[in-house]
C-alpha cells in the first residue's frame, strides 16, 4: 500500500498540535479539508488514526507510528522552505570569488570571514588570479566576482567594475629598515638593498621594474622570489630586503608593525581597486549580498586608509 507523504504530513500536524482545528492553522490548511484527509486516509488504511471520543485528540499506535514518519516529511518540507526564502533573501547559496593573491590574503579573507558570520549558509570558493586570468574566469562563469586592481575596461566590455579603492603600490620594508632613518631618503639608495621579486605577471612586478628604469638600471638585484604574502612579509622582518607591495596591504598589517613603507614614489599608471562582474548573468541573490558586503567594508576603510598613507608613507 503507497501512502501520500503529503497527507502523513498533515497527521503529523494534528498529532503535533492536538486538534485538526490547531494543525490546519500549522499548516496553512484549512479545518474542513484537514479533516477530510484524515477520513480518506483511514478509509484507506482500514483502521482508526484516533482514539474515538477522546479530548484533546489521542492518536493511536497505528496513528502515532505513521505521524512520527510525516514529522520528517513535514520538517523536510519546513527545511525547504526555510532554504528557499533564505537563498532568496541572499543568505543561502554559493559566491565564487577570484582576486589577486597579495590583497585577497591581507584584507578579503578577512571580509570573507566578518561576511560569514552573519551568512552562515553561504560557502565562499576564494581562488587567485591576476586581470586576464580573472577577466577569463568571468567570461566562462567559473567565479561569480572578481577583485582585482584595474585600469579603463576594455570598449565594448561586458563586465561591470565598481571602484574600492584607489590603487597605490608602494616600496614596503621592515619595520627596522636602515633606510627608514634617513631624514632625506634619495630613491637611489634603494639600489644598494636587494629586493623581493613580486608574482611573475603582477602590477607589483611591472611596478617594480618600472621603478628601477626610473632609477637608471635594467637588473633588480634579488636574492628571494615566489613566495606568498605571508612569507614575504617574514622575510623583510629578519633582513633588510625591499619589496613592491599594495599599500592596502600595508595598511592591513599595520598593528603587527612588522612591515611599513618608504617614502618614495613608485611610477605607476592610474589604476583603481574594485570590485568587477558580468553585466549578462542573473544576478545571484548571495552573491550580490556579498558584494554589498565587501563594498560597504571598503567605504568604511577608505578615509583610515588614505590617512595612513599620509601618516606613514609621506612622513618624511
Amino acid at each position: 500500500m503507497k501512502l501520500d507523504e503529503r497527507h502523513l504530513a498533515q497527521l503529523a500536524a494534528v498529532v503535533q498540535a492536538g486538534g485538526v482545528t490547531e494543525g490546519a492553522a500549522l499548516i496553512g490548511m484549512t479545518q474542513s479539508a484537514l479533516s477530510r484527509t484524515l477520513a480518506m486516509l483511514e478509509k484507506r488504511i482500514g483502521e482508526p488514526l484516533f482514539e474515538k471520543g477522546r479530548r484533546p485528540l489521542q492518536p493511536t499506535a497505528l496513528g502515532r507510528a505513521l505521524a512520527a514518519h510525516g514529522q520528517v516529511v513535514l520538517a523536510t518540507s519546513r527545511k525547504a522552505s526555510e532554504l528557499v526564502a533564505d537563498f532568496r533573501h541572499g543568505r543561502a547559496g554559493v559566491v565564487r570569488v577570484g582576486g589577486t593573491p597579495f590583497f585577497t590574503d591581507a584584507l578579503i579573507s578577512t571580509m570573507i570571514a566578518e561576511f560569514q558570520n552573519t551568512h552562515p549558509e553561504v560557502r565562499v570558493d576564494q581562488s587567485y588570479g591576476y586581470l586576464p586570468d580573472l577577466r577569463d574566469a568571468l567570461n566562462s562563469d567559473r567565479i561569480d566576482l572578481a577583485i582585482s586592481p584595474i585600469g579603463i575596461l576594455d570598449e565594448g566590455s561586458n563586465l561591470e567594475f565598481k571602484e574600492l579603492l584607489p590603487g597605490r603600490n608602494v616600496v614596503a620594508c621592515g619595520a627596522t629598515h636602515p633606510l627608514l632613518g634617513k631624514r632625506r631618503l634619495k630613491p637611489k639608495e634603494m639600489l644598494d638593498y636587494s629586493w623581493i621579486m613580486p608574482p611573475p605577471g603582477s602590477p607589483l612586478m611591472a611596478d617594480l621594474r618600472s621603478l628601477m628604469i626610473s632609477l637608471g638600471v635594467t637588473e633588480i638585484k634579488s636574492r628571494y622570489a615566489g613566495g606568498s604574502l605571508l612569507s614575504a612579509i617574514n622575510y623583510m622582518k629578519h633582513t633588510d630586503a625591499l619589496t613592491i607591495l599594495p599599500h592596502s596591504v600595508i595598511f592591513a598589517f599595520r598593528n603587527e608593525k612588522a612591515i611599513t613603507a618608504l617614502p618614495v614614489e613608485v611610477p605607476h599608471p592610474k589604476r583603481a581597486l574594485g570590485l568587477f562582474r558580468r553585466v549578462d548573468t542573473p544576478r545571484a541573490p548571495a552573491v550580490d549580498a556579498f558584494a554589498s558586503h565587501i563594498s560597504i567594508s571598503f567605504e568604511k576603510l577608505r578615509l583610515l586608509i588614505a590617512r595612513h598613507a599620509q601618516a606613514v608613507i609621506w612622513r618624511a
